[in-house]
C-alpha cells in the first residue's frame, strides 16, 4: 500500500518506521524543516517539508495514489482538516485520524474520519482491563461509531472451548479476526479450536457486544 502521514512527531514516526518495515511505500509530512531532514535520514520514505493541510502538499506527497492517509499532528483541528481533504477532494478510501483530545472523537466520527484513534482511550481501557480483571474490552470503534474492535480473554468455562470455530454462531455481522495465544496469533479458520485463555480479537456492530460477550465467556 500506499501511505502518507502527516505529522512526523513520535507517533508519525514510530508509525513511518514501522510501516516501512513492513514494505509500505511510505510519504511523511511536516511542517518542521529539522523534523524532515532528520527522518529522511533515518527512514526509506519519501519525506516532504509542508503543511499537509494544504492541498499543493499533499498532491506533492502523492496523494493522487495513496491508498491511506494518516493524520497524526498533536493538533485535532488540522488532523481533522488533512482527513477530509484527503476524502473529499482527493477521493481518498480510507483516512486514520489521531485524536489528542478525546472530547473530539465523536466529531472526527461525524465528520467522516474512516478510523479516528483515541489513544487515551484505547490506554484506559487496557488499564480498566488489568485493574479490574474483565474479561471483555472495546478497543476501538470507528466507520462512524458503528464498528468496534473488541478484545475477550476467554475463561475456563467459555461455552466456546474446544468448540471449531465454523460451529459457533456469533452475533449478526461479527467476526472473529485473529486469536492471541501464548506468543502465537492465529487467523481463524473454520476447523480453528478456540482454548481455555485465548485472546480473541472480534470485529462486530456497535450494540452487538453483549451477545457476543454473552457466546464467547457465557455471562453479561
Amino acid at each position: 500500500m500506499y501511505i502518507i502521514i502527516v505529522g512526523a512527531g513520535k507517533v508519525g514516526y514510530f508509525l513511518a518506521k514501522r510501516l516501512c518495515a513492513s514494505k509500505h511505500s511510505v510519504s511523511v509530512v511536516d511542517k518542521d524543516k529539522d523534523v524532515c531532514e532528520e527522518i529522511a535520514k533515518g527512514l526509506e520514505a519519501l519525506v516532504i517539508q509542508g503543511d499537509g493541510c494544504e492541498p499543493r502538499i499533499l498532491e506533492e506527497a502523492g496523494v493522487a495514489r495513496a491508498d491511506v492517509v494518516a493524520a497524526v499532528t498533536g493538533d485535532d483541528e488540522d488532523n481533522l482538516i488533512v482527513c477530509q481533504l484527503a476524502k473529499e477532494k482527493f477521493g481518498i478510501r480510507r483516512t486514520v485520524g489521531r485524536v489528542n483530545n478525546p472530547d473530539n472523537e465523536h466529531t472526527f466520527s461525524e465528520l467522516g474520519i474512516d478510523v479516528p484513534v483515541d489513544s487515551t482511550k484505547i490506554i484506559a481501557k487496557i488499564i480498566e482491563e488489568e485493574v479490574s480483571f474483565s474479561d471483555f474490552v472495546n478497543l476501538m470503534s470507528f466507520k462512524r461509531g458503528k464498528l468496534a474492535i473488541v478484545r475477550v480473554d476467554l475463561p475456563q468455562d467459555s461455552p466456546v472451548i474446544n468448540k471449531e470455530v465454523k460451529d459457533i454462531q456469533l452475533p449478526p455481522d461479527s467476526v472473529l479476526v485473529s486469536i492471541v495465544r501464548g506468543e502465537e496469533v492465529i487467523v481463524p479458520k473454520g476447523d480453528t479450536v478456540l482454548n481455555a485463555g485465548d485472546d480473541i480479537i472480534a470485529l462486530t456492530l456497535i450494540g452487538n457486544e453483549p451477545p457476543l460477550l454473552n457466546l464467547l465467556v457465557g455471562k453479561l
